[in-house]
This record gives C-alpha cells, sequence and structure tokens, in this order.
C-alpha cells in the first residue's frame, strides 16, 4: 500500500490546532505524531510547513442533477468541483429526473456514483404523497436519510398533506430532511406583486415573496410535529432570524432530536446584493437581509445551528439569464464553500475550529458516518490541505462546475485549497484534478 507523509503540518481537529506529522497509509491515517517522531521514509513526503490540514468538508446538501439534468450539473463534473474545494463526501437530493422515490430509482443513482464520483457519496431517498411503503424500505446503515420538500423548488415533489406528513414523521425510522416554506403563502406574496409588476416582477422581490413569514411557520410546525412524534427532524438551509429560535444550543449534539444547517449563501449574501448578483444568488428559501445574515452566522457559533452545508444546485447560464419569473433557483458553490468559510474567518466571524467542527465533524456525528469526518488514526484519509494566505480570484477559467458560472466571479479569497486525498488518494493538487481513484459510498453506525 502506498505510503504518505505530510510533515510539520498545522491540524486543525477537535477544536484544536496542533503542529503533527500525519501518515496515510492505503485509505487510512495510520499515525498521528509529533513533528519530527514519524517514519521518515514514505512513498510520498509532503513538507507542509505553514499550511493547515482540515478533514475533509462533508456536505450534506448537493443537487448534482443526475439523472435527467445533466445539461445543468452531474455526479462526475460536480464531485470534480467538490473534491477542488476541499468537499470529500456528499449527500445528494432525490429531486433528480425520474426523482428517487422508490429503492430501485436509489440505488441507481448509487450505482452511477460508484462509476463516476471522485468523492464518496450518499444519496437522499425522496417522499411523494404516496410512496410511504418505499420510504419504510430505506436502510439505515447504506442510505443518509429521507428528504421531504414543504417548499417548491426544482422538481415536482412537494409534499402538502398534513395527514402523509404525520404518517412519514411517525412512521420513518431514519434521519428525516426538511426544505421548509409554506407554499401558499409564497404564492399568495408573488400574486400580489405579479398584480403590481406584471410578468416585470424584480429579482429584488425574491426575499419578500419567499419571506421570513412562509420560512418560520413551515419550520415551526415541522419542529412541532417532530416533537410529537419523536422524529429525528433536521431542517435545512436555515435563512431567517426568526427561526433560530425553534432550535436549542444547551444541549449536546449527540442527544438533539432536531438540528438544523446553514448554507453558504446565508453566510455570505444579502439583499442587498440581488441589485447586482440577480437571479445568480436566487435561492429557495431566498437570501434575505443583512440582520438575517448576522443572526446565522451567530447561531453557528453559540451552537443552534448545528452544521454548514452548501446546497449546491446548478443550472445554465441561459436559464439563470431569464425573467426573475422564469429563471431557476438555486446556484453552484462546492468549489468555493470552504475558501469562503475561510475568507470569514479572516474577518474573524469564525474560527478555524469551529469551520472544522460544523463542516466536518458535527455532520459525521449527526449522521453517524463510519470512520469519516475527523483526523483520528484509524479512520478514513479524507483530507485537505490549504493555505490560509494565497490569495487567488474566482474567473470563469478555473470554474470546474459544468454550468460553467459562479456567484464569486471576480471576488478575491485569501485562502486556496493546495491538495484533497479521498480514501487516501490524491484527487486534487496544485490547481489540477487526478484521476483514477473513486470514492466510496458511505456508511452509517446506526
Amino acid at each position: 500500500m502506498k505510503t504518505t507523509l505530510i510533515r510539520n503540518v498545522s491540524v486543525v481537529n477537535e477544536d484544536a490546532i496542533r503542529l503533527c506529522d500525519v501518515l496515510i497509509t492505503g485509505q487510512t491515517i495510520t499515525r498521528i505524531s509529533e513533528v519530527g517522531t514519524a517514519q521518515t521514509e514514505a512513498d510520498e513526503t509532503i513538507d507542509a510547513t505553514g499550511k493547515y490540514l482540515l478533514p475533509g468538508l462533508i456536505d450534506d446538501q448537493v443537487h448534482f442533477r443526475e439523472p435527467g439534468l445533466t445539461h445543468k450539473g452531474d455526479l462526475y463534473t460536480e464531485s470534480r468541483a467538490a473534491v477542488a474545494g476541499g468537499i470529500t463526501s456528499y449527500m445528494e437530493m432525490p429531486n433528480t429526473s425520474p426523482p428517487a422515490t422508490t429503492i430501485e430509482l436509489l440505488e441507481q443513482k448509487y450505482a452511477r456514483a460508484a462509476e463516476v464520483s471522485l468523492a464518496n457519496y450518499s444519496f437522499f431517498m425522496g417522499t411523494s404523497n404516496d410512496n410511504l411503503d418505499e420510504l419504510l424500505k430505506v436502510d439505515p446503515k447504506t442510505v443518509c436519510g429521507v428528504k421531504i420538500f414543504l417548499g417548491s423548488s426544482t422538481g415536482d415533489m412537494l409534499v402538502e398533506s398534513c395527514g402523509i406528513l404525520n404518517m412519514i414523521f411517525a412512521q420513518v425510522k431514519t434521519l428525516v430532511a426538511l426544505h421548509c416554506e409554506v407554499d401558499p403563502m409564497i404564492k399568495s406574496n408573488l400574486a400580489r406583486y405579479k398584480a403590481k409588476y406584471g410578468d416585470d416582477v424584480p429579482v429584488t422581490a425574491h426575499h419578500l415573496i419567499r419571506d421570513e413569514a412562509a420560512c418560520y411557520a413551515s419550520s415551526a410546525a415541522a419542529v412541532e410535529m417532530a416533537k410529537r412524534h419523536g422524529t429525528r427532524l433536521h431542517i435545512l438551509h436555515i435563512s431567517t432570524a426568526k427561526e433560530l429560535d425553534l432550535f436549542r444550543n444547551d444541549i449536546p449534539l449527540k442527544e438533539k432530536q432536531i438540528t438544523a444547517e446553514a448554507c453558504t449563501h446565508h453566510l455570505w449574501f444579502t439583499n442587498d446584493d440581488y441589485a447586482t448578483k440577480g437571479n445568480y444568488i436566487k435561492w429557495n428559501p431566498a437570501v434575505k437581509t443583512a440582520a438575517d445574515r448576522e443572526a446565522i452566522r451567530a447561531a453557528v457559533n453559540d451552537d443552534r445551528i448545528d452544521v454548514l452545508a452548501t446546497d449546491h444546485a446548478p443550472h445554465t447560464i441561459e436559464e439563470k439569464e431569464q425573467s426573475y419569473l422564469n429563471a431557476p433557483s438555486g446556484g453552484p458553490l462546492v468549489q468555493h464553500a470552504l475558501v469562503a468559510l475561510l475568507e470569514l474567518h479572516h474577518q474573524g466571524v469564525f474560527t478555524l475550529e469551529k469551520i472544522v467542527r460544523k463542516s466536518s465533524h458535527n455532520v459525521a456525528d449527526m449522521f453517524a458516518i463510519d470512520k469519516r469526518g475527523f483526523i483520528r488514526e484509524g479512520y478514513f484519509a479524507d483530507l485537505v490541505l490549504v493555505d490560509l494566505n494565497d490569495p487567488w480570484q474566482v474567473t470563469k477559467d478555473n470554474l470546474l462546475y459544468k454550468c460553467g458560472w459562479s456567484p464569486f466571479e471576480g471576488q478575491v479569497f485569501t485562502s486556496k485549497v493546495m491538495t484533497t486525498w479521498v480514501n487516501g488518494h490524491k484527487v486534487y493538487d496544485n490547481s489540477h484534478i487526478i484521476e483514477g481513484s473513486l470514492g466510496s459510498r458511505l456508511t452509517f453506525n446506526r
């Protein structure tokens, strides 16, 4: 088995930063030692003086668009972008075409990922108004969870019946992840703006159409239902300050039955950015006010928000350049999520330890992922080496997304991803993708 020795590196792990030597043997981390005490011979030795080694990020919410929507992205192209951004594992959503609402369709996605994905992978089972029997077949040891859309988004997977939701919450035994917005409230808001603007509703109204009230009402109802049934509930992409009161920080993560996620765009952009970014920052739920953004950042730090993710959801430039009413919601983020978080570190928003805790450790703990998410001896070598002081600019020439654009174009980031390992294999190094190895299906200790 190949050995790789990473020497003199600052390891960010388990709420501490230590100067270490790290030895990888085959797929696993086999030794973490004080500098100069590790074996001196290896097939490859990397002098990482001045660099930081992080556990690879685990993104619990991506849309890689395969099958059926592969003009936007696919499991190969988007996993390449992910590892270039330091994301070594991802959990992909079911609103593809066809949607993954049966075990057979779900396993087809796993089979395809086994052929092409450079990163490790898992896939959520999708819900519909009539597939409870299929949901009950989900194996919690091999599938990350079940996804419910309570607000309409790409694809047609909206579940609106309270009776069906109650049955799902009561009977499904794995984690249930939710997109929370009240669709009738959104439609009512939209009707008012269409009455005012006709077909020329401005994108600057997006956060007022998909507003705080629609998000909070849905999240609050879901939390109440989960408490009633004892459901393991995870609410995705929190976008409002008001929703944060629904979540606890007075108990450890392992005791929480209800958890919450924040995404890159809600940590970075505000409604003021619609004027310059337009549909390129049109997401569901919407990017909202600066006050909402600051509250979400604070909740990451005080542990009401448990994990950080991307909600990577690419669309083509042509799709995004349509009018506001016709342009789809979502955007590509996996290549730039980590460097954006590191930029917020430079701004004093998050510590490095907090970024690692919320992007790797907590995701692994929350989903009970087997031997990933930490830099520990005996764990899989999913690692990312970063230089915190190597400024670079995002341009079309260095994008790896199939859709060919990024909301971060023109942004200068202070930090750079240098090298990424997946299962001990170097898959990205010095701005180049290294082909020849594939990720693995995530397994869960449930």
